[in-house]
């Protein structure tokens, strides 16, 4: 079992920056991959970035070269750093995990408007 727990969402203008944390708790030791995605309203929920346990990194181009995932192996935790946000990047975040099965955390809403 993983436990994910999400935080450092909030209100944030255009143009502006947020770090969102996810902090992994269990079996964080069988966990391959961590990820971000994120749903808009009345949208489908969409993968944001990735990280492997070697640290290869990915993007979805909407958000590549404003949003960077890293992690702390000390804390156990994952970070997705968001820079120059719009409006459309408006949504609830999840953080995911995959290991022997997908976990989910419960989301932490982002909201950006002037």
């Amino acid at each position: 079992q993983v436990q994910l727990v999400e935080s450092g969402g909030g209100l944030v203008q255009p143009g502006g920056s947020l770090r969102l944390s996810c902090a992994a708790s269990g079996s964080i030791f069988s966990i391959e991959f961590m990820r971000w995605y994120r749903q808009a309203p009345g949208k489908e929920r969409e993968w944001v970035a990735v990280i492997s346990r070697g640290g290869t990194t990915n993007y979805a181009d909407s958000v590549r070269g404003r949003f960077t995932i890293s992690r702390d192996n000390g804390k156990n935790t994952v970070y997705l750093q968001m820079h120059s946000l719009k409006v459309e990047d408006t949504a609830v975040y999840y953080c995911q995990a995959t290991a022997t099965y997908d976990y989910w955390g419960q989301g932490t809403q982002v909201t950006v408007s002037s």
